[in-house]
């Protein structure tokens, strides 16, 4: 390490929010620094996003340095963590580590977007190191709720990080290996520099349950059930699909799928050996020709997508698949916040229709994959940091892990955001800047910065509607004609029962009547007082301003 070389640690996503985690470990002179990216994720774009799919972080920091960005490192397969690589990776241009099981459903997505990127990507096994510029990375295995998770301990000159990414510690978790204590402990006794940890469920007292716990709760309800039962969940949990799955065989029920997601995982699945021993799943034809009580789907869903099986099935708009009474739907999986609207619609179709539903605030059908107090307090006696910088939350969670960490006894705790440059070594953990960091909104096909003008109009419109207006002058400043106006999102009528296109009308001809006739020559004058006129006579018996578009042309 030379006199003014430092190791910094720079979030571009995931502390502040929960999702789109992004973040680079910078090591050498501040002119001449070496960056490792570790993940690349999204975040899920809300109701105040309307039209947006999906929120990535702002790298214009990064692409901007990228000759010096010598590796990205994915620690698992979930969207929040690797989601963004597709979109994001051609600009950047640097070899990508992750394991098997990541690499095998990162291919099987791409495979179905026509036009993504081919990544070259290098295959790392868990408990494996690799060298990567001035970084030398071991990928610790670690519980979680997709299989091959793992925790990172990075090497540098400067000290010893290690980033937990997602975890939790179960010793029984289904599928893969369980958090590696030892290993964990070992790092500890070497000397930890700084711990950068999960602060998802850090108000949570206690320890998550296990997998295994899930697994029972399954086996009794679906060998209870009497009618079709399917089971919806994240894709991604193998776990749970094999759990599901041989819980349904025990009963002398087939398994199908109901939804490519899942169609895909388990394809991956199976070529890792993560489903050895279970039989195959049928196609969605066998949902409606087995015989009501032989049959268990495992479907798409689990988060009110309007186009998956799940909702599809509670509209009767699927193709193959109905339910109704005496059937049951089993939600082994938590609701994303964000989308309790959509999974309660869901969820009162179903009963209205008398299917029984189940979710986790009745049974045991879900845990977490985030570590509670207690498994935090383990981590932090394992590893025993110098420094603490909580990660993977929103303010409340950092705010709430910061103290957490000081009550651990760790000597300095630091609350980092997106966008803070942190200098973990040499001397004191200190801010020392920051770097350029936000958000890019995935639109349809287009990537767009999150200060596009477009999404605030957008939200305008589904507030106020909007009243187009064209016409056409004369050189002398008359009408010709009368004006083309279009409304959309208006009510018809005001509360006393006038239709509002007339209001409109008598706007338009009462603004241009009520300018001198100098100035009726003018297309921008006129445009002006006909949108001011229109939107304040909507205002004046609506109390909303639409959006008010005129066009004025010349004949």
């Amino acid at each position: 390490m030379t006199d003014d070389s430092e190791l910094v640690f720079a979030p571009l996503g995931g502390l502040g929010e929960i999702g789109m985690n992004c973040a680079l470990y910078g090591y050498g002179p501040a002119n001449a620094r070496q960056w490792l990216m570790v993940d690349l994720g999204v975040a899920f774009a809300g109701e105040d996003l309307p039209g947006v799919d999906l929120i990535m972080p702002d790298l214009s920091f990064i692409e901007k340095a990228k000759k010096n960005l010598v590796g990205i490192v994915i620690t698992h397969a979930h969207e929040d963590h690797i989601g963004a690589l597709a979109e994001l990776w051609p600009d950047l241009g640097a070899p990508v580590y992750m394991t098997r099981f990541a690499a095998g459903l990162a291919e099987a997505r791409r495979l179905g977007e026509p036009g993504a990127p081919k990544i070259p990507l290098r295959i790392v096994a868990q408990g494996e190191k690799v060298a990567i510029g001035p970084f030398v990375v071991e990928f610790i295995a670690v519980a979680h709720s997709i299989p091959e998770s793992t925790a990172l301990a990075i090497r540098t000159p400067a000290g010893l990080v290690v980033h937990t990414a997602d975890w939790k510690i179960d010793p029984s978790p289904i599928i893969g290996l369980p958090t590696d204590e030892a290993r964990l402990k070992a790092l500890g006794d070497e000397g930890v520099l700084a711990l950068v940890c999960d602060s998802t469920n850090v108000l949570r007292e206690g320890e998550s349950p296990s997998e295994r716990d899930v697994a029972k709760t399954l086996a009794w309800l679906i060998g209870e059930a009497k009618g079709r039962v399917v089971v919806t969940t994240f894709a991604s949990n193998v776990a749970r699909l094999r759990s599901a799955a041989e819980a349904g065989f025990a009963a002398g029920r087939q398994v199908c799928i109901l939804g490519r997601a899942i169609e895909r995982v388990v394809a991956v699945a199976r070529e890792c050996g993560m489903l050895d021993g279970v039989p195959p799943f049928l196609g969605m034809d066998a949902f409606e020709r087995l015989p009501r009580d032989r049959i268990l789907a495992l479907a798409t869903g689990s988060q009110g997508e309007p186009r998956a099986a799940l909702a599809r099935m509670a509209e009767d708009e699927h193709p193959t698949a109905e339910l109704s009474a005496g059937d049951t739907v089993i939600f082994s999986s938590r609701t994303i916040p964000g989308n309790e609207k959509a999974v309660g619609k869901i969820i009162n179709a179903f009963a209205t229709a008398r299917v029984e539903v189940i979710t986790d605030r009745t049974a045991l059908v879900h845990v977490s994959g985030h570590p509670r107090r207690a498994e935090m307090a383990k981590m932090y006696a394992w590893v025993r940091p110098r420094i603490a910088v909580p990660a993977h939350g929103e303010p409340l969670h950092l705010s709430e892990h910061a103290a957490f960490a000081i009550a651990q006894g760790v000597p300095q705790v630091l609350r980092a955001f997106d966008g803070d440059l942190i200098r973990l070594a040499p001397g004191d953990v200190s801010a020392s800047g920051s770097v350029a960091s936000g958000r890019r909104l995935k639109d349809g096909a287009i990537l767009l910065p999150a200060d596009q003008e477009s999404v605030g109009q957008r939200r305008r419109l589904a507030f106020a509607g909007v009243v187009s207006v064209a016409l056409a002058l004369t050189p002398k400043g008359e009408m010709a004609g009368d004006p083309d106006v279009m409304i959309a999102g208006l009510p018809e009528r005001t509360r006393e029962g006038a239709a509002i296109d007339a209001l409109i009308d008598d706007a338009i001809f009462e603004a241009f009547e009520g300018l001198p006739p100098g100035k009726r020559r003018d297309p921008d004058v006129v445009s002006s007082a006909i949108e001011r006129a229109v939107r304040n006579s909507v205002n004046a018996v609506w109390s909303k301003k639409p959006q008010v578009h005129v066009l004025v042309v010349e004949v």
